[in-house]
């Protein structure tokens, strides 16, 4: 992530989950006090942006209604409006964005606009997605309210509040299975709060760590499932694969990360897509940690590991051209192994 860009968290969970709690936690944290914060709210009238510690002066409100389905474009409009104010003295200088989004919000459509809006991405880097969990009431409300998973699955780190009135030991197994790859913590300290908020420049620990192919099935319908791949990928292998699966599985496949070797100039990055829409990759010039493998996870709704397995061979398309695989094209490219063994 470029170090001149402000580092942006997107704080979920599903309502009455303890997401202001954190912040609340999070904002009397010294580190993070230069901490710009929108908040956005259900209702007419905006109660959360009122309980917020006062340990800043920069929080700003959306209008009324739910982010995801009412004031998507408002985002990039406010988080422009939020560095032009802070690039003419308006602003105190923050040095980050916490996003708190409303209970019932979807994350994804959130996601690719931090991911993929110009207004975005020009002065902005999407650090992490934070779901904030409730240990008491996780289980029995993830059967009513198909949301939970979903923000869930998303995350990048998962925040276990109100563990002091419940053991998240079942939830906690359960969410390994939804999202293995998250970071999980207990937000039963302050020290918790700012770790959940805190930059890490480079991609988190679970996905630099990730082990060969395998695959968790959860009863929502929701698979996390990880590729370890032999080679290094070509450019036009890239866009090749994005643009097959975009086509053939779309908003079903929730979440694409990875860190991979381009094979043309060696540089390393890190690839990501929510829903089916791909975002211009990260690049390093190194690998980011001790881990030099190619990766990708994936996170899909109704849709078998082995249906993700047959599209890889797409990422070793010849450099320089350009192709729009058809299933059969795929399928006479399966002549090579592409990925390690797994355990």
């Amino acid at each position: 992530m470029s170090s001149t860009k402000i580092p942006v968290f997107l704080l979920t969970g599903f309502l009455g989950s303890g997401k202001t709690t954190l912040l609340n936690a999070a904002l009397k944290t010294p580190t993070l006090a230069n901490t710009a914060v929108v908040v956005n709210e259900l209702g007419e009238i905006g109660i959360d942006h009122l309980i917020i510690a006062q340990a800043i002066d920069n929080v700003v409100l959306l209008d009324a209604g739910c982010l995801c389905c009412v004031n998507t474009g408002a985002l990039h409009e406010t988080l422009a409006d939020l560095l032009a104010r802070r690039g003419s003295g308006a602003l105190p200088p923050f040095e980050r964005v916490i996003i708190e989004t409303s209970g019932a919000s979807d994350p994804a459509p959130l996601l690719n606009v931090l991911l993929g809006h110009p207004l975005v991405t020009g002065g902005y880097a999407l650090e992490a997605t934070i779901c904030v969990i409730d240990a008491q009431h996780f289980m029995a409300a993830r059967e009513k309210y198909p949301e939970l998973d979903k923000q869930a699955a998303l995350a990048d780190r998962i925040v276990f509040a109100k563990t002091d009135l419940a053991d998240p030991a079942p939830v906690e197994a359960c969410l390994a299975q939804l999202n293995p790859d998250a970071e999980l913590l207990r937000a039963a300290s302050a020290a918790a709060a700012f770790s959940a908020c805190a930059r890490r420049h480079r991609p988190s620990a679970p996905l630099a760590s990730m082990g060969p192919l395998r695959a968790r099935f959860h009863s929502s319908g929701i698979r996390a499932f990880s590729f370890r791949l032999k080679d290094s990928v070509t450019w036009a292998g890239w866009s090749a694969w994005s643009r097959y699966v975009a086509e053939q599985f779309g908003a079903g496949l929730l979440r694409v990360k990875g860190l991979i070797k381009i094979a043309e100039t060696g540089e390393i990055v890190l690839v990501d897509g929510v829903q089916g829409v791909f975002h211009r990759p990260q690049r390093f010039r190194d690998w980011p940690d001790t881990d030099h493998g190619n990766r990708l996870v994936c996170i899909a709704r109704d849709i078998e590991p082995a249906d993700i397995a047959f599209t890889l061979p797409a990422l070793y398309t010849e450099a320089g051209i350009q192709v729009r695989y058809s299933r059969q094209d795929i399928e006479r490219l399966h002549e090579q192994p592409l990925m390690e063994a797994g355990p």
